[in-house]
């Protein structure tokens, strides 16, 4: 076997891998989308019946959304940092772009 063949099987077994990875994050975003919705609905009355946001949920919301974008770059393979939970929870004082 010469090395390019042995070179090809690792990343194809690498790629493999990050599909299954992917698998994973497809299915969060999708608990992540109705989160999101959840949080939006229940920002929503809270404003109708405080007259101003909850400021937890404003921070949750910004954290989802970041989580969000964290799992886009992922899954367009322009990041390799596998999302939360095989990485931090995305905080409010950190970068988009980390």
């Amino acid at each position: 076997m010469n090395s390019k063949s042995s070179e090809l099987t690792c990343n194809t077994g690498t790629i493999w891998k990050r599909g299954l990875y992917m698998l994973l994050f497809a299915f969060l975003i999708g608990v992540v989308k109705f989160v999101t919705f959840s949080v939006v609905v229940l920002q929503f009355f809270l404003v109708l019946i405080n007259g101003a946001p909850n400021s937890q949920l404003l921070a949750f919301g910004k954290s989802l959304s970041r989580y969000t974008y964290q799992i886009m770059l992922f899954l367009t393979f322009n990041s390799e940092t596998q999302p939360y939970p095989f990485s931090e929870w995305p905080s409010d004082h950190k970068a988009l772009d980390e």
